[in-house]
């Protein structure tokens, strides 16, 4: 066999050798090799073949075939592979821009050889150049792996830590059937383990391609990898049938580039701590800097002033930000507080709270009476007017406001929001829990209705579709969060896209649905004294379930005018030079607006960390409930889900609107991304807010990161009669665009769907 001076070396002996000789690909996977992992064999046409001639480079590359004897092992077929000095590298890996050729006969193999060599002086490196502020790889530096093509059953890439959480103690496998191109190419989507402690969990497995034991072999290899080489690896690799048994093979192994620092996810006090809960759903994405500082202050600060109105006393509401993230924490009510409340208040909390917190769940029907109805008379006659004057008035004061007037507008108007998310959270909050007592009476009166084909097969919330005033409108200041970074939806009728009749014939589908699920529910009950409970409770969580739409389309009028301000606010520190855009003003602090300091790079930074912290999935609880109050609307889920049972590979959910549908996903992230989704598609997305809507009338199914069974997303769900579920947690990170799931409203579950 030639030296390491001739122009084609083995594998092997490139461990040591320069990189600007036989470049980065071919110097690991030699290193990898010599140290006894499962590398195929290959040959290394180094940097120095540039010298020769095309003619010399052919004649010998077709030598060392032939040296090697891999030309007598049916059939024999290559993989050509590009192996440049700069590839590979900790700080960028240049994966798929120089030249790989697969399935390459004996006979071609030097000529994809030179295909792989003139791949160094392609128009996409030179971009990925220019792109990276480098000179990039030059053509002397340029070297072609060759390997004998592996007959791959399974393939597919490792990655030794979370690429979007930073996580070092995870390794994720993605696997498809066949050869690893599917995957690379987009062609397939390819199942992903989890592996943690040697234990692997199926996030998706929609080809079955490996098992869970393979899975942990696959990270097992990646692990090795990693302990050679040193940091997180990216590795490529894939399993064969030899001598009867499958065997794995490693076939590439690069850094993990632009990996995050890995963050702790941890409880910033005792109890539970929920990011979908309360002013949470509302925010489906970390918050900014400005939010997190000055507005979300005042909105606290207005909730407990609406709550010191109605029961002349507040108990404060813990919440904090964690990664960027706003957590809210279940309030356990200790016999210190409740003794403190009852005193400040002159016992007035106990009927208010004891009503709307606990009664609700067990009579619906005792606790309005007793209390909810007037709350929303208040609310309806007292606060939501108020609040309108507000708005109206600020949009008046806007044009003539100074910087001053500015900051007080923002004052007010964040409190006055707080104050309506307090009469949401304590009146139209009451919904998910008379749903739930709903559910239970449903489960335990009528069990022969949701058999298989009962009128309640679907669920209870067949009983909650149709409903007048419940309205698919979007408003002009519907937002995508309360964080005023993002900007309104504008005027955007989600109804446009279905024609007039084609509305009243879905509205009247679902009305004719409900109502006859109802009148079977009353036939089953008219021998039984719970049919006039039945009727009470049904509604009183219909008439709630309208209540609780209204007011959360109302609470952001305010936003469009707290958006103006915030703007007006930045156009004055560009002015200035204190920043370099309007829109950095959201990633500074309230007193920084009113120093006198440079801003921009410091905006500049926490805008970097804030997108950061984005493409991180947040979990959806911290800490752990208090032992004697438990996670309510844990159980609450349960009753609505009603024993029904969760596939081993589901993404796990509340089940928010009844059915099941299969269809291909649509990942929607960014309003950007809205004119991209296509009827029959299941809407994925973080967000459950009114914003959202126009998607609906598309979508066959919707699933939210976010929300809770009485969100928007799931109320809105039902009046398009569409299957939805929503608090999975990470689904916008699970599922990919195009792949095909089963949505189970009822289970509220999804799971992968063969394709067809």
């Amino acid at each position: 066999m030639a030296t390491v001076l001739s122009p084609v070396i083995r594998l092997v002996e490139a461990a040591g050798q320069p990189v600007a000789l036989v470049g980065g690909k071919a110097a690991t996977l030699g290193r990898l090799a010599a140290a006894g992992l499962p590398v195929p064999p290959g040959l290394v046409i180094t940097s120095s073949a540039w010298r020769l001639t095309a003619g010399e480079r052919a004649a010998a590359v077709r030598a060392a075939l032939a040296e090697e004897g891999w030309a007598e092992s049916a059939p024999a077929r290559y993989a050509v592979r590009s192996s440049a000095a700069a590839e590979d590298l900790a700080d960028a890996s240049w994966a798929g821009q120089y030249e790989t050729i697969l399935d390459v006969a004996s006979e071609d193999v030097a000529q994809a050889v030179e295909r792989c060599l003139e791949s160094a002086a392609t128009p996409r490196v030179a971009a990925y150049q220019v792109g990276r502020g480098d000179a990039g790889p030059r053509a002397p530096e340029m070297a072609v792996l060759v390997q004998p093509m592996v007959p791959a059953r399974a393939a597919g890439v490792a990655f030794t830590a979370n690429p979007v959480t930073g996580d070092r103690d995870e390794t994720l496998v993605t696997a498809v059937r066949g050869l690893g191109e599917r995957l690379v190419s987009g062609e397939a989507i390819g199942d992903e383990w989890s592996v943690r402690g040697g234990a692997a969990t199926a996030q998706r497995a929609s080809e079955e391609a490996i098992t869970a034991e393979e899975a942990i072999a696959v990270a097992e290899l990646a692990h090795r990898v990693r302990d050679l080489l040193g940091g997180p690896q990216d590795i490529e690799w894939a399993t064969e049938r030899r001598n009867g048994r499958t065997e794995l093979v490693l076939l590439q192994a690069r850094p993990m580039t632009a990996l995050p620092d890995a963050v702790e996810w941890t409880a910033p006090g005792p109890g539970l701590w929920m990011r979908n809960f309360r002013l949470g759903e509302w925010l489906p994405e970390p918050v900014t800097p400005l939010f997190a500082d000055w507005l979300l202050p005042l909105i606290e600060d207005g909730y407990l002033a609406g709550m010191r109105d109605c029961v002349g006393t507040v108990v404060p509401f813990r919440y904090a930000v964690v990664n960027g993230w706003y957590f809210n924490a279940v309030p356990v009510p200790t016999p210190m507080l409740l003794a403190r409340a009852l005193v400040g208040s002159r016992g007035r909390i106990l009927r208010v709270l004891y009503n709307a917190l606990f009664r609700v769940g067990r009579d619906p029907v005792a606790a309005d009476r007793a209390v909810l109805s007037g709350l929303h008379a208040r609310w309806r006659d007292v606060e939501l007017p108020a609040y309108v004057r507000l708005v109206e008035e600020g949009h008046e004061r806007l044009g003539a406001a100074s910087g001053h007037d500015l900051l007080d507008l923002v004052d007010g108007l964040g409190r006055a929001a707080g104050r309506q998310l307090w009469y949401l959270a304590i009146v139209g909050g009451s919904t998910w829990k008379m749903e739930a007592r709903l559910a239970r009476f449903v489960h335990e009166e009528l069990r022969e209705l949701t058999a298989e084909e009962g009128p309640l097969a679907e669920g209870v919330q067949v009983l909650l579709r149709g409903l007048s005033g419940v309205d698919t409108v979007v408003p002009g200041h519907a937002v995508l969060s309360a964080d005023w970074y993002w900007p309104m939806m504008g005027v955007a009728p989600s109804e446009e896209s279905m024609g007039v009749e084609e509305r009243a014939a879905r509205r009247q589908r679902l009305a004719l649905e409900r109502e006859s699920a109802e009148a079977q529910c009353l036939d089953a009950l008219s021998a039984r004294a719970a049919r006039a409970e039945f009727n009470a409770l049904l509604d009183v969580t219909r008439r709630y379930t309208v209540i609780r739409e209204q007011q959360a389309g109302n609470l952001t009028l305010g936003w469009p005018l707290l958006r103006a301000c915030a703007q007006r606010l930045g156009e004055g520190l560009v002015g200035q030079g204190r920043l370099d855009s309007e829109q950095q003003v959201f990633f500074v602090t309230r007193d920084e607006l009113v120093a006198s300091a440079p801003l921009a790079e410091t905006a500049r930074q926490r805008e970097s960390r804030w997108q950061a912290q984005r493409r991180r999935p947040a979990p959806l609880t911290l800490g752990e409930p208090a032992r004697l109050i438990g996670n309510p609307i844990a159980r609450a889920v349960e009753q609505v889900r009603g024993g029904r049972a969760i596939p081993e590979d589901a993404i796990i959910g509340e089940p928010a609107s009844a059915g099941r549908a299969t269809g291909p996903v649509r990942v929607i992230t960014d309003p950007a991304d809205f004119p991209a989704f296509r009827p029959g598609e299941v809407l994925v997305a973080r967000a459950t807010t009114p914003a959202w809507t126009p998607l609906f009338a598309y979508a066959i199914a919707v699933v939210t990161d976010g929300g809770a069974m009485a969100a928007h997303a799931s109320i809105v769900a039902r009046e398009y009669g569409i299957p939805a579920v929503v608090g999975t947690g990470d689904a916008t990170h699970r599922l990919v665009t195009g792949e095909r799931v089963t949505v189970d409203g009822n289970a509220g579950t999804v799971v992968p769907s063969p394709a067809l």
